[in-house]
């Protein structure tokens, strides 16, 4: 009795450590095919998307932020306040695009109206997420392909330039003849910049100043007039 009590309970623990084995390779192999979907998924995902992209269906890609005064060097920092000032001004809406509505109404109040297709193409030109609506980088585009000429003259967005009160005039380095004059007329967009920058903060300082004097004669008008 005893000799069998210990080959069962040995055939007992031969069976367990088999099923830890069997479970084992149950489990790397799940592992391996999970990896394989997943793997097998990413690629599909690439494809349907850029699939979506060459028929002109592709949902935008929220790219990282950007800052306009180190992508596009050739405007000054006026000259983009501007601009951020106009589309403001037609982003009714308020979400930091300007959608089809929004640039039919901007095109009319610049005296330039487009038919519907017309907005859609002029979106179409500068819509790099394929969003179909401008956002403030794209908008920034349309001024930057005018300044490089890379409008052609029936086009709608160059009508938009050209109608709009900010000169797009290009300051930077195109067009120098070598590279000491590129680097002077680097070193002169640089000092221009930064006397930029310095006039805006003599600017801010002065309307410091003036609300001060108007905040001090604001006091004595009203100490006389509690005396």
């Amino acid at each position: 009795q005893r000799r069998l009590q210990l080959e069962e309970s040995g055939a007992a623990a031969e069976g367990e450590a088999e099923a830890v084995k069997g479970a084992a390779a149950d489990g790397e192999a799940e592992e391996r095919s999970c990896l394989t979907a997943s793997a097998g998924a990413e690629l599909s995902a690439k494809l349907c998307r850029r699939q979506d992209i060459n028929e002109g269906a592709a949902q935008p890609r929220r790219s990282a932020v950007f800052n306009p005064y180190t992508e596009f060097k050739e405007f000054s920092r006026r000259q983009i306040k501007d601009m951020e000032r106009m589309f403001r001004l037609y982003d009714s809406g308020r979400d930091g695009y300007i959608d089809l509505m929004e640039l039919k109404l901007m095109m009319e109040k610049l005296g330039a109206p487009q038919t519907h297709l017309g907005l859609k193409n002029m979106i179409k030109e500068v819509d790099e997420d394929f969003d179909g609506k401008l956002s403030f980088r794209e908008f920034l585009l349309i001024f930057h392909k005018a300044a490089a000429g890379e409008l052609e003259e029936d086009s709608g967005l160059l009508t938009l330039a050209k109608l709009s009160e900010i000169d797009v005039s290009i300051e930077g380095v195109k067009g120098a003849k070598n590279f000491f004059e590129a680097k002077a007329q680097a070193l002169s967009s640089a000092s221009k910049f930064e006397a930029e920058i310095r006039a805006e903060q003599d600017e801010r300082k002065r309307e410091e100043e003036e609300r001060k004097h108007r905040r001090a004669a604001f006091r004595e008008l009203k100490s006389a007039f509690t005396q």
